[in-house]
């Protein structure tokens, strides 16, 4: 198991990565930069990948509709190249919010096009000219003047990991049978396999061996101490606006997952709150123990049976968000955490 962190796609982004060598130098092995609808995630891939030698790097995640596939997989080589085979390709659907709201593009098909542009990312990164024909891409486009292409470049490596970021039950089996990493949310030990055992059980059954064991990359906030308990009141808004604010009625993946969890009257009660516009009352709803299980938050000793607990159930990197309010702080979490790993 390795520590992650992702960063801030708001605010303090360049302050941070003059605090990352510190943190590498802790036990941070890898930090992962997302794109919404700020700053572009790869611009700041490629700062860290200058600044930070050694850390790897990795986008969580690029939206599969903001780019061409091969434009994707250009990006990823590059990324790779300039870090010295130090990135991992980060993918997910995002969202309709981002996707029709903020870029004008259809959001349609997340797991159809994902397996697509996976296919076409790792025929460009062989070099091989790039010819597709699938439902959703045609490679090169018919009746058009443009003949098949290669990458002009040789990339860093001939395959760059993917990680993908899937909740939903075709996008877990997606990422368990074609990339090297799969990236869930709100990830509990207890009840995932109710959840995305079936999914990745499936997936599994027509993995190649090539692709190896999959990355499993769970999002965790950190702190550790005693009397920490209470710092996870800090996770209710985010939860409530997950659960009760991304998307509509009947359109909300973390209103799903948190229902396939068994808090099913727990997401209604949240969603109407916070569709209300009361984001305060939605907040206090959130169950304390889906925050407890959901968290590495109490005494050493409760940390390193929750590490157990993640490790048991396939975890392989922490993507930790530390409730610490000092670089000082943050440095010694990690060290502790790395400390506690199994």
């Amino acid at each position: 198991m390795r520590i992650g962190m992702p960063l801030p796609y708001s605010g303090s982004f360049v302050e941070t990565v003059d605090q990352l060598p510190d943190y590498h130098a802790a036990g941070l092995g890898i930090v992962y930069v997302a794109e919404v609808y700020g700053f572009d995630a790869v611009s700041q891939l490629g700062f860290i990948a200058a600044k930070v030698p050694g850390l790897e790097i990795a986008s969580n995640i690029l939206p599969i509709y903001t780019r061409t596939p091969a434009l994707l997989a250009m990006t990823a080589a590059g990324l790779d190249h300039v870090s010295g085979g130090r990135f991992t390709l980060g993918l997910g659907a995002s969202g309709p919010q981002v996707i029709e709201g903020f870029h004008g593009v259809r959001y349609d098909a997340p797991v159809g096009r994902t397996r697509e542009i996976v296919e076409i990312c790792r025929q460009v990164w062989r070099r091989e000219k790039l010819e597709h024909a699938g439902p959703h891409y045609r490679i090169p486009r018919e009746g058009g003047l443009g003949k098949p292409l290669k990458l002009i470049n040789h990339p860093e490596r001939g395959r760059i990991p993917i990680l993908i970021a899937a909740m939903g039950p075709k996008n877990v089996e997606l990422a368990a049978e074609v990339a090297e990493g799969w990236a869930p949310f709100f990830f509990r030990p207890e009840g995932f396999q109710e959840v995305w055992g079936a999914s990745l059980a499936s997936g599994f059954s027509r993995r190649a061996p090539e692709l190896g064991a999959l990355d499993v990359v769970v999002p965790v906030p950190v702190a550790i101490g005693d009397g920490t308990e209470a710092l996870l009141e800090f996770a209710r808004p985010q939860f409530a606006l997950y659960i009760g604010g991304m998307g509509a009625k009947g359109k909300n993946f973390y209103h799903d997952l948190a229902t396939r969890y068994g808090y099913g009257a727990q997401a209604d009660r949240i969603q109407e709150l916070y569709l209300a516009g009361r984001k305060e009352e939605a907040a206090a709803a959130v169950p304390a123990d889906l925050l407890r299980s959901t968290a590495l938050v109490g005494p050493a000793s409760w940390v390193a049976e929750r590490l157990a607990a993640l490790d048991e159930a396939g975890v392989t990197t922490l993507s930790i968000q530390p409730f610490d309010r000092t670089h000082a702080e943050r440095v010694k979490t990690i060290e502790t955490l790395a400390g506690l790993l199994p």
